[in-house]
């Protein structure tokens, strides 16, 4: 019976860990974001980091994905996505929005 119960909590362990989303990184720089378009599986869940490494807050935000997320200076966050279909999602950094290297396109494949 224990081993019956180990083989069954080893299963659900595997099955848990390859479920993980797959992991994005998006960096944040001089207000700029890096890099410009980021090319994300569709219908998957995807977690997608922003690191900030100016040291102002930065806000990325995303009307199409309905995500807004500040991000303190010098650090990072994480934003859960997904799943998404197909398509171009714009962002940007809503502080320096009008700038045009603080906009940039997830696009989902």
């Amino acid at each position: 019976m224990k081993r019956l119960l180990s083989i069954a909590l080893l299963s659900f362990a595997v099955g848990h860990a390859v479920a993980a989303p797959d992991e994005f990184t998006l960096t944040i720089q001089n207000h700029a974001f890096e890099p410009k378009e980021i090319k994300l599986p569709a219908g998957k869940k995807v977690v997608l980091v922003v690191v900030n490494k100016d040291a102002t807050p930065a806000e990325f935000e995303s009307k199409p994905l309905g995500r807004e997320k500040v991000i303190p200076g010098n650090a990072s966050t994480t934003i859960k996505l997904g799943p998404l279909k197909p398509g171009r999602y714009p962002f940007v950094e809503e502080y320096h929005e009008t700038e045009a290297a603080a906009q940039g396109t997830i696009i989902v494949e």
